[in-house]
Order: C-alpha cells, then sequence, then structure tokens
C-alpha cells in the first residue's frame, strides 16, 4: 500500500502543481502539451528581436547564453526558427513577423525565463522508453539466467550459499540454510560492487524470484525481500567508471579524486540500509559473526581504494575494465567448467534459464510503465525546481552556506531516473565547473545511491509483489544518510 500511496501522490502532485503553473504563471500555457506530448531531445529555435531589459540580462547575447542550456538555440533568421521571443508580444514588429510566419509561437523575455526547463519525455515518449527498457534487457537477462540455469543445476549456487551461509543467516534469519537464494544475492551484489549493472540486473531478479518461493504471501513482501532490496538499492559499487570518465571529459583536473570520498558515502549508504532494516526486522548485527564479515568487506574494500588511489585516470579506468570484464568471464568458465565436471547436459540446462529471462523481462514492462510514468510527470511539472528553489531560500535565511544546494538537482532526482541523474551531473559540472564544490558534490550524489523507485518497479514487478511493506521508506531513509554523507565528506575533502 505504500507504493500505491506514493505512486499516487506523484501523479496528484504534478497535476496540481502543472495546473496552477498553467493558470497562474506567466509563459507555461502550454505545459499540459509538455507532460503529454514533449520530447527530451525538443529544440526551441528561436529569433529575437529587441532588448531584454528589466529580465536581468543586458543584452540578447547575454540572455541567449542563459536559455541556451536550456535547448533554446539562437538563429539569425525568423524562416529559421520556431519561436520568436521579443519585450512585448503586442508590438506592432511581433505581429508584422507573425503575419508573414504564421507557424511562429510567441514570448516575451520573460516568460521565457519563467519556463526554463530542460526537455524532458512526456507520458507518450515514457511509455514507449518503458517498454525498449524491457526490450533491452530480454537478451542481458536470457543470457545471465541462462548460465544460471547451469549453475544451479551444476550445483554452483548451493555451494556459494553453504560459504556465505553464517553471514547471511544472521541478516536473512528467514531463510532455510543453504538455500540457493543466498547465492543468488552474493551473484548480485558482487556485480553492483564491480558496476556491473548488466548482470546485476538478471541475478538480482533471479534472487527475488528464489526468494517469493519461500514467501507464504505472494502479493506481500517478505523480510528477506525487503533486506535484499534495501541493501541492493543502497548502491555500494567499487569504482565509479563512468563518474571518472565524465569528469574527465568536462576537464576536470584529477577526475578521480572524488573516489575516496564516493566509496565511503556509498558505504554508509549501505550500513545505514542494513541497520535500518535490522532495526524494523528486529536483527540484532552486534553479533560476532555479522561484526567479523563486515570488517572483513571493509578491510578488502580498503586495500582495493589504496592500491586505486595509487592510478591516474586511464589506469582506474582499466584496471577496472580487467577486473570487472574479467570477473563475468571468468565465472562463465567456472560455471561451464563445473557443469562439465557434473556431467549434465550444459546447453539444455542454459536453454531452460533462458526462458524464464524472456518471461521475466515481459511481465515487468507494466510495473516499470507506471512508476516512469508518474516520474516524468512529477519531472515535468517543474515539482523539483520548487523544492531546490525553498531550499535555497530557507538555508540563505538561516545564514548558512548554501554552496551544496547547486549539486542536490543529482540527488534529487537519483531515486527516480539514473539517466536523469546523470545528466544533472553532467550540467552542474557544464555550469559550476567539473572541480566546483558543486560539481564534486553532484558526483558523490551520484555514486552514494541507485535507482530506488526504478528498483522496486523492476524487481516487485518481477515477482508481482504489490505490497512492499516498509521498503520504499527504509530506502529513502538509507538516500536520505548517503546524501547527508556525501554532502559532509565533500565538505570536509574539497571545503
Amino acid at each position: 500500500m505504500a507504493l500505491s500511496r506514493i505512486w499516487s501522490a506523484f501523479i496528484i502532485i504534478a497535476i496540481l502543481v502543472a495546473g496552477i503553473k498553467c493558470f497562474v504563471v506567466d509563459g507555461q500555457r502550454d505545459i499540459f502539451s509538455r507532460m503529454v506530448t514533449g520530447k527530451s531531445d525538443d529544440v526551441y529555435t528561436y529569433y529575437a528581436i529587441g532588448s531584454p531589459e528589466g529580465t536581468g540580462y543586458a543584452s540578447v547575447d547575454s540572455f541567449a547564453k542563459k536559455v541556451d542550456a536550456f535547448a533554446y538555440k539562437r538563429k539569425d533568421k525568423p524562416e529559421d526558427a520556431n519561436t520568436l521571443i521579443a519585450p512585448d508580444s503586442q508590438a506592432d514588429s511581433v505581429a508584422i513577423l507573425k503575419s508573414t510566419f504564421p507557424a511562429l509561437r510567441v514570448f516575451t523575455y520573460r516568460q521565457v525565463l519563467n519556463r526554463l526547463q530542460k526537455p524532458i519525455d512526456g507520458i507518450i515518449e515514457t511509455c514507449k522508453a518503458a517498454v525498449n527498457i524491457c526490450l533491452g534487457l530480454i537478451g542481458i537477462m536470457a543470457l545471465f539466467m541462462g548460465f544460471m540455469g547451469i549453475a544451479e543445476r551444476a550445483g554452483g549456487i548451493r555451494l556459494l550459499s553453504r560459504i556465505i551461509g553464517p553471514f547471511f543467516s544472521r541478516i536473512f534469519p528467514d531463510l532455510p540454510k543453504g538455500h540457493p537464494a543466498m547465492g543468488h544475492m552474493m551473484m548480485n551484489f558482487s556485480a553492483n560492487l564491480l558496476g556491473l549493472d548488466n548482470a546485476a540486473t538478471p541475478f538480482g531478479i533471479k534472487a527475488m524470484e528464489s526468494l517469493q518461493e519461500i514467501n507464504p504471501d505472494k502479493s506481500r513482501a517478505s523480510n528477506s525481500q525487503i533486506m535484499f532490496l534495501c541493501l541492493h538499492a543502497s548502491g555500494l559499487t567499487l569504482i565509479p567508471v563512468a563518474i571518472i570518465a565524465l569528469r574527465a571529459t568536462t576537464k576536470a583536473a584529477n577526475p578521480t579524486d572524488i573516489f575516496v570520498p564516493c566509496m565511503i558515502a556509498t558505504f554508509a549508504a549501505t550500513m545505514a540500509a542494513m541497520f535500518i532494516v535490522s532495526f524494523k526486522q528486529k536483527i540484532n548485527v552486534f553479533t560476532p559473526v555479522i561484526m567479523l564479515w563486515v570488517l572483513g568487506i571493509s578491510s578488502v574494500i580498503a586495500g582495493m581504494v589504496l592500491y586505486i588511489r595509487s592510478l591516474n585516470s586511464d589506469g582506474v579506468q582499466s584496471f577496472s575494465g580487467i577486473l570487472s570484464n574479467g570477473l563475468i568471464l571468468l565465472i562463465f568458465l567456472l560455471i561451464i567448467a563445473g557443469a562439465v565436471y557434473k556431467k549434465i547436459d550444459v546447453f539444455d540446462a542454459f536453454i531452460d534459464g533462458a526462458k524464464g529471462g524472456f518471461e521475466t523481462a515481459v511481465r515487468i514492462i507494466p510495473y516499470l510503465v507506471g512508476m516512469l510514468v508518474a516520474i516524468s510527470m512529477l519531472r515535468n511539472s517543474g515539482v523539483f525546481d520548487i523544492i531546490l528553489d525553498g531550499m535555497k531560500n530557507l538555508f540563505s535565511a538561516m545564514g548558512a552556506d548554501t554552496r551544496f544546494v547547486d549539486g542536490i538537482p543529482t540527488a534529487l532526482v537519483k531515486p527516480f531516473s539514473g539517466g536523469g541523474a546523470r545528466g544533472m551531473m553532467v550540467d552542474t559540472m557544464k555550469n559550476f565547473g567539473a572541480d566546483s564544490f558543486a560539481g564534486r558534490l553532484s558526483c558523490i550524489l551520484q555514486g552514494s545511491s541507485d535507482t530506488t523507485f526504478y528498483v522496486i518497479a523492476v524487481y516487485f514487478g518481477a515477482v508481482s509483489v504489490r505490497n512492499t511493506r516498509y521498503t520504499v521508506g527504509a530506502m529513502l531513509l538509507a538516500d536520505l544518510v548517503g546524501i547527508l554523507a556525501s554532502i559532509g565528506l565533500c565538505y570536509l575533502f574539497f571545503g
């Protein structure tokens, strides 16, 4: 029910805010159209006349520089534009141009400033994108779940479950000893740690399916499923390769300087997720076994951090590629070798597992469409901008440092959209500089958590769980810990 209420709230708030903007804010008459039929690649080509004086910009050139980041592209001739911008929409010069070029939409300079927002896919395009995501998953899901099918027949999953059983049996007390779900979860966490998103998703869905087999109420999330998803969504990743690469392309002096704070922040979020869910489920996490495993994992991560810190940007990307991709190939090799040793029908086992991957990818389509449409409406309505402006005004009134607010858009968007948050991060680095406080903070925030609502839609959708209980609240609390840790670490490392 919690997810249902949140989903409903997203849609209601988005429509109400859009309605207020449409009828109250000058220049927002087309907001409903953007919410329904808008596209992320929409471009407003405009021909400007007159001066933007009175809007805070002394010249058309300074105005053009401001709006360029929001897909407004200036043209030298009205016939090349789809929009006309003028100081007064009722001026004679506007009427003349409008009569000559009737397709031109007319806005004043102030109206354009009131409607500044990067183009986002509307409802129609988001539905298509959701289906395309699922179609893209089919091949990946079929491949990895096919190999998982081989590993299960060969007994590899049960072997892995026995190895990690002493630890997992403490934080997943409802799981039977040596249950295959332990092995599936371990594969998912390992893939996440190495940034192997394509592998992590099928491993994670397979873990959810295994946990669903022992779930007494198939429509209600079990304790084990909640613990698993919260740990998964905390986004523990060893090497943020994509972030480092993007920092390099935006001319950061040292693209890897965010590596250590990013690693600490995501580890803090993961520990927070474990403690929050453990508290709710009355699990004692301070037992010797759990503490030893946590310290052991922390030591391995610390050792990796120390080694990676000695590498330059190119060295980090090279090491990450060898480690992560090499691990995938090693897993494939071990699975096939074990299956051959056990003398099972390898290809038949692969086909059986791959069929399940196809069915799962198709089954999550309605869940993903519903969640992504609600998120699209929320973003298109401008709710995030209202929240950011409110935060900046609040902290300014308190006399606090507001530099961190410029990096917060990444944190606000990340629970809803990984691609959107990545775009926010790049935009922040371009606007403020890759080595600015806001630029670095946005990078740390990008690496400190996962796409919470996407994870909920895909993983619970895969097993048809509708009552998610307290999963959303626990995930968002862990996200909040990651955000606060990221802000604190950014001030600690970069002032």
